[in-house]
Order: C-alpha cells, then sequence, then structure tokens
C-alpha cells in the first residue's frame, strides 16, 4: 500500500507538481533598505601634497615636524647624565669589592705572620732553621703595613659610599630633564642649567683616583655640595629676615603669605641651628676618629715587622711583640674597614649637604620679592615638608614651637628632619 501511495503521488497532474515546488522554493520579499555610506573628511592641502609628492617620488619637504634645538640639546644631556649613572653604579661596585677584598687580604697577611712570629721560637727548638721563619713573618708584616697605608688613603668604603650618592643625584637630574621634555616648552635657561648641574655633579664626585680624588683627611669636616655656585646675596637676606616685603600683607599670592614667609624662615633656623650643626658635630667626630684608625694600623703592623727580626735571639720579647702588635693591628684594620667609618664619614658629609643645599632653596624663593615669579607656595611648602620628613600640619606645629622658643630665648629640643 505504500508503494501505492508513492506512485499515485508522482502520478499526479504536472500542474500540482509545479505549485507544490513553487511552494517549497517561495523566498519572501526583502525590505528596501537605504545604506548611507558616512562621508569621508574633507582632505587638507598638506595632505594632498603629500599625496602628491608620494605619487611623483618626489621628496616629502616640511610635511614631518622637526624636534626644537632645546629639546635636542636636552635630549644630548639626557643621555649623559643616563651614561653616568650607570658608570657610577659600576664604580661603586667595584669600590664596594675592593673594601671586602682588601680587609680580608690584610687581615690574613697579619694574621698569619703574626702566627708565624708566635712559633717561631718553639719550631726553632725542634730544628727547623729560625731563620726561614723570621724573614717570612717580617716580609708578610711588611707587606701588610704597605697595604694598609694604600687602603688607608684612599678608603675604598668612603669611595664607594660617593659612587652612591652620585648615581642617586644624577637619577634625581635625570627625572627633572625628563620632566623638562615631557613639558614641551623647555627655554635656554633650562638648558644651561641642567649642563650646570651635571658639571657641578661631576666636579663633587670625581670618578678617577689619581689627581682629583677628593681629600679623605681634610683639617675641618666640610660638608658636601653637588650644585651649582649661587649668586644669591645672603646678606641682605639676613638683614630682612625679621621683616615683610612691602605692599603684601595679609594678601595671598600665588598660594605665598606672609604667615607662609615666616613658616619658612623658622625652617631654615631650625635647620640651621639643630640639623646642620648637629651633623657638623658628628662629622668631626668621625673625622677624628677614622684619622687615628687609618695612623694606629700601619704604625702597629710596622712594630710586628721589626720586633719579627729579634724572635728568639735573646728573649721572648721580639716574639711576643710581634705576635701583640700584629693582631691589634688585624683588629684595628677590622674595626676601620670592616665598620665602614669612611662610608660613616661620607654619609654625614652628604647629609650636611643636603641641609646646605635646603637651606639655601629657601632662602633663594624667599629673596624673590615678586610672589608671582617664585614656585607656588603651597607646592614649595609641602616640598619642603617631604624633604624633612614631615607633613604638612607637622611642619607648620615646627614653625610655632621655633618662634615661641626664640621670643622665649631658650634652644630648639626638636630636629627638624625625621629622616636622618
Amino acid at each position: 500500500m505504500a508503494s501505492l501511495q508513492a506512485l499515485s503521488l508522482f502520478s499526479a497532474s504536472p500542474s500540482s507538481t509545479t505549485s507544490i515546488t513553487k511552494a517549497a522554493i517561495h523566498i519572501p520579499k526583502l525590505p528596501n533598505l537605504r545604506i548611507s555610506a558616512p562621508k569621508l573628511p574633507k582632505t587638507s592641502t598638506a595632505s594632498v601634497k603629500m599625496i602628491e609628492q608620494l605619487c611623483l617620488n618626489q621628496p616629502i619637504i616640511n610635511v614631518i615636524p622637526t624636534e626644537s634645538p632645546l629639546k635636542s640639546q636636552l635630549h644630548a644631556i639626557l643621555e649623559a647624565v643616563a651614561d653616568r649613572v650607570e658608570m657610577h653604579n659600576n664604580i661603586r661596585q667595584q669600590r664596594d669589592n675592593w673594601n671586602s677584598l682588601f680587609l680580608n687580604s690584610i687581615n690574613l697577611i697579619t694574621l698569619t705572620a703574626s702566627a708565624l712570629a708566635a712559633s717561631a721560637p718553639a719550631v726553632g727548638s725542634l730544628g727547623a732553621p729560625l731563620l726561614a721563619l723570621k724573614v717570612s713573618s717580617a716580609l708578610l708584616f711588611s707587606a701588610a703595613t704597605g697595604m694598609l697605608v694604600m687602603v688607608n688613603k684612599i678608603q675604598p668604603s668612603q669611595l664607594a659610599e660617593e659612587q652612591r650618592n652620585a648615581a642617586r643625584l644624577f637619577k634625581q637630574l635625570q627625572t627633572q630633564i625628563q620632566s623638562l621634555i615631557l613639558d614641551g616648552a623647555p627655554t635656554q635657561m633650562d638648558v644651561d642649567s641642567a649642563m650646570e648641574k651635571v658639571l657641578a655633579l661631576d666636579k663633587a664626585y670625581p670618578l678617577p683616583l689619581l689627581g682629583v680624588m677628593l681629600e679623605k683627611f681634610p683639617k675641618t669636616f666640610e660638608p658636601a655640595s653637588w650644585w651649582p655656585n649661587s649668586s644669591e646675596n645672603y646678606e641682605s637676606q639676613t638683614k630682612n629676615e625679621n621683616t615683610h616685603f612691602d605692599g603684601k600683607q595679609g594678601r595671598d599670592s600665588n598660594g605665598w603669605s606672609d604667615e607662609l614667609e615666616a613658616e619658612m624662615r623658622e625652617v631654615i633656623e631650625v635647620v640651621k641651628s639643630k640639623d646642620a650643626e648637629d651633623y657638623v658635630r658628628l662629622g668631626n667626630l668621625v673625622l677624628k676618629v677614622n684619622k687615628t684608625l687609618a695612623i694606629s694600623g700601619p704604625v702597629l703592623t710596622g712594630i710586628a715587622a721589626l720586633s719579627s727580626a729579634f724572635v728568639g735571639d735573646w728573649s721572648s720579647a721580639g716574639m711576643v711583640v710581634a705576635a701583640a702588635a700584629g693582631s691589634l693591628g688585624a683588629a684595628v684594620n677590622a674595626l676601620e674597614h670592616g665598620g665602614q667609618i669612611g662610608m660613616v664619614f661620607e654619609m654625614y658629609r652628604n647629609t650636611a649637604g643636603f641641609f646646605g643645599l635646603l637651606e639655601e632653596s629657601i632662602r633663594g624663593t624667599l629673596e624673590e620679592k615678586d610672589w608671582e615669579k617664585r614656585e607656588n607656595g603651597e607646592v614649595f611648602e609641602r616640598k619642603v615638608a617631604l624633604k624633612l620628613g614631615r607633613s604638612i600640619s607637622q611642619l607648620r606645629q615646627l614653625a610655632s614651637k621655633s618662634a615661641v622658643a626664640r621670643e622665649e630665648g631658650i634652644s630648639m629640643d626638636e630636629f627638624a628632619s625625621k629622616l636622618f
């Protein structure tokens, strides 16, 4: 039956087959859609000129803007500064290695010589050649003495601290130059100032040792100075420290006010009388200690070298003096270079220099009588607070305490900086 039904379907009339086919392939009519193409922007004259020149294989002239000469100069200075950062870091690592290698080598030589001097009489009594031990001990002590003189002269730990500070300050300068370039409008004064700062840092922290090395044992302690010489007149500022600028009483301009100026002057007084003075005192103390240790080490090893020549001749005195002096020389060397007294001295020198720079920066800003030409007062106050490790409220409290202490004729019992 199923097959008969299928045959009946296929045997149907052609008209019915056609209608079925049409129904199966019927496609509905789509609605008319209007698609509007976006209008292209009008081509500028410069773009048309560039396209024409490209099509004609002609060189393009004045199409790509060139960098200003001032920015190019700043880029050149920036490259030199980045190179100096790398150089100072490499030299710092080298001189750190010097300190540890010389320390270990000198102590090993000194203690070996002391052991030879102490054991020479006992070994000689057993029939061993006493002269060989005496000569070996004397040579080792002499070598240790010569190395100590050289190392104490150059102070490797202090050299490493110099390069460490130089790298940090060059990184600060690098950030400042990058900010000038990003601002987009550097002036010739900015370029000259950046160049002067680079040269001042080169002079303050020289790379070579011979000829230009900083004096490691000056007569008196002097704070470091790594900024260009300023032409500021401090005498006129000192005369006007307790006065305000005419015509600006009670007014706020560019973030400045009479109260803010008075606050900055009080901060200067605290920094100068407390922080800077304290670091100068500590620097002089460390300088004296370092001088004493630098002289004592070679003297002790030299005495040991002379005493080792008399080991085993008449009595045990030569042996005792040589062994004791050599051991003390090793201890002094460990205290001086293991404790890095030179590095501590340089740290105090740079910290005192930091306070000197802060004082000079505040004075220079206050000497500018036109408030509009100064840096914004609120920004300047925040920078000073951050440099001293204080908040704005703490900085103002410090200025208030200083003013009260000065009026009552008593000394401040608080330091300005909370960082150092």
